[in-house]
């Protein structure tokens, strides 16, 4: 049984750009993966892969949509068992995971945030924004509307310095529904498509 993997694809109908989901699961289809699927926003895709290296696979599908687009598209890859394990990971006490209007974010990036760049984001900690990082995902926890938050997106991936795919913690079976789903209302994966302080960052 090959590996399955999600690719995740950073700003893909932004810019003026549009690409129908169609063309773009040809072009997938084209890099000789099988089984590609679309699922929850535009821009993401379940596929099968014989390759076992995500790094390869990320620049190989970042490559493939450049020469064909003609622009850029960061590709983000995780593997079905990678998210599995985000979805049972605990960043936050369950008492901050249940609280009525507290929103936990997870940002996928590149490579693991080294010491100095954990310390600048954990500078930004407040009563409302909290922080914590594991591995290649740093996960953002905000008690109050995005919006009133002094904290964003944009100020994340300047901390980083590195491109970051941004997810909300808030509806995980609709991500992984034959998976794991995550043992509060609170704790869910689904992208935020319609949320304007994420696209693009």
């Amino acid at each position: 049984m090959m590996p399955k993997y999600v690719a995740f694809l950073r700003a893909i109908n932004v810019g003026g750009h549009t690409v129908k989901m169609d063309d773009l699961r040809r072009l997938f289809e084209a890099m000789g993966f099988s089984n590609v699927e679309t699922f929850i926003a535009s821009g993401n895709f379940i596929f099968d892969s014989t390759s076992k290296s995500p790094k390869a696979l990320e620049k190989k599908i970042e490559g493939h949509l450049q020469a064909s687009l003609g622009y850029e598209v960061a590709t983000f890859i995780r593997s079905m068992s990678e998210l599995a394990e985000i979805a049972q990971y605990k960043p936050f006490a369950d008492a901050e995971l249940n609280a009525p209007g507290n929103t936990v974010y997870i940002a996928f990036v590149a490579d693991r945030p080294g010491d100095a760049a954990k310390q600048k984001l954990r500078s930004f900690t407040t009563k409302f924004d909290e922080f914590h990082v594991n591995g290649r995902e740093v996960y953002w926890l905000c008690r109050k509307k995005m919006s009133e938050s002094e904290f964003s997106g944009a100020v994340m991936l300047g901390l980083l310095a590195f491109i970051s795919i941004q997810l909300n913690l808030a509806d995980a079976p609709m991500l992984l529904p034959e998976i794991c789903p995550l043992t509060n209302a609170h704790s869910s994966v689904i992208l935020p498509a319609a949320d304007q302080a994420l696209q693009g960052v």
